[in-house]
């Protein structure tokens, strides 16, 4: 390709230097510029927000400053700001702002800030706030409990449950004879003392609704209230687990042949009501068994009008499937349980040897009581 030689006047006048580039006029709009802003400020901001819930993360879940265990009690109605304020009155948690601003904002991060439950709870040295958070929702209060013997009386039972230093409020209804079921009850710090008689009660409603459903044919007791009463004497008249089904087919095989029960305790509970076993009785004097009231089973026919205690699930049980045999009486042995009989004749050879042992032992009670005391 030839080039065309430029003429020598324009070849010594120098050519013009070429305009600089021109600015998009995109660029330069006002928009486009705080377009770029917000977004370089919201890259900057999703950083900071991320590195700060990085940190309060590790921060939630390292070891506090918990050096031993501490007991914290919960009480209902707190709210956060309380609950944070009581741990870290206790050390459970620094107490410094950024650290409850830590525990706060990381319980509303859960989703949990009104899912903290009252209680007293029991936090290991080093607790995390995630494991306070989580023992809180859960619940994993320290537990309490109150024992109720079998064949305890109501009476006895109330007096246990008022005198119990943990549980709270006033008894504001009593329960009926029998309607209580004898056993432990385990109970958070707060719980009230009716709280506890309701939970025994419906434990008694549901055990004694399925005791009756499992009963065997042709017992003489036309209800489940009925079982009870019997249960009830089952339950004083023996304490060997092994022995509460041969007494209940006795009393059963009495009923059947509408004999009376003869059963002492119910003398005793005729006598003193609830209170009947508060206190040790002496062996009952013959005024008693001739002493007639409406629950003294030497007076009366059947069954007495209500139970003479709270007895528990082996006695109902006992009950309901008691020992197929054609035994009629029991009396005491002198080992701690009794001698059974189908006969009356039986029966007076069992009484006459418990009393013979009753007159060796007496003997020896009053040998020991005689002997002179040796001198050094």
């Amino acid at each position: 390709m030839r080039i065309k030689p430029k003429s020598p006047r324009e070849a010594l006048q120098p050519e013009p230097a070429p305009e600089p580039p021109q600015r998009s006029r995109h660029v330069r709009n006002p928009l486009v510029i705080l377009s770029n802003l917000i977004i370089t400020l919201a890259v900057f901001g999703l950083a900071a927000v991320g590195g700060a819930l990085y940190f309060g993360k590790q921060k939630f879940e390292e070891p506090g400053p918990l050096s031993e265990e501490a007991m914290v009690v919960i009480s209902s109605g707190s709210g956060l700001s309380g609950i944070t304020d009581r741990l870290a009155g206790k050390g459970v948690i620094n107490d410094s702002m950024f650290d409850e601003w830590v525990f706060n904002l990381g319980i509303r991060f859960y989703k949990n800030a009104t899912a903290l439950k009252a209680g007293e709870y029991a936090f290991a040295p080093g607790v995390s706030m995630h494991e306070i958070m989580t023992d809180l929702v859960e619940g994993n209060a320290v537990t309490h409990s109150v024992t109720v013997p079998e064949g305890w009386t109501t009476a006895q039972i109330i007096e246990r449950v008022r005198a119990h230093p943990i549980l709270e409020g006033e008894i504001t209804e009593v329960p009926a004879e029998g309607d209580l079921l004898p056993e432990t009850y385990t109970f958070a710090r707060g719980t009230s003392r009716q709280e506890v008689l309701n939970q025994m009660k419906q434990a008694q409603q549901r055990l004694l609704a399925e005791v009756w459903e499992r009963r065997t044919d042709e017992l003489p007791v036309n209800s489940p209230e009925e079982l009870v009463i019997l249960a009830s004497i089952v339950e004083k008249e023996t304490a060997l687990a092994d022995e509460r089904s041969r007494v209940a087919g006795v009393f059963v095989n009495r009923l059947n042949k509408n004999m009376r029960l003869q059963s002492d305790p119910t003398i005793l509970y005729g006598l003193y009501g609830g209170e009947a076993w508060l206190k040790d009785r002496s062996a009952i004097k013959q005024s008693e068994i001739d002493a007639k009231n409406e629950y003294n089973t030497y007076q009366i026919d059947g069954l007495p009008p209500g139970p003479i205690g709270n007895p528990g699930r082996a006695a109902m049980e006992a009950v309901a499937n008691p020992s197929r045999t054609q035994d009629l009486f029991f009396v005491a042995d002198g080992t701690g349980g009794h001698a059974f009989a189908e006969t009356y004749e039986q029966h007076q050879e069992n009484v006459r040897k418990w009393r013979q042992v009753e007159r060796q032992r007496r003997q020896a009670e009053q040998q020991q009581d005689v002997e002179p005391e040796t001198s050094n």
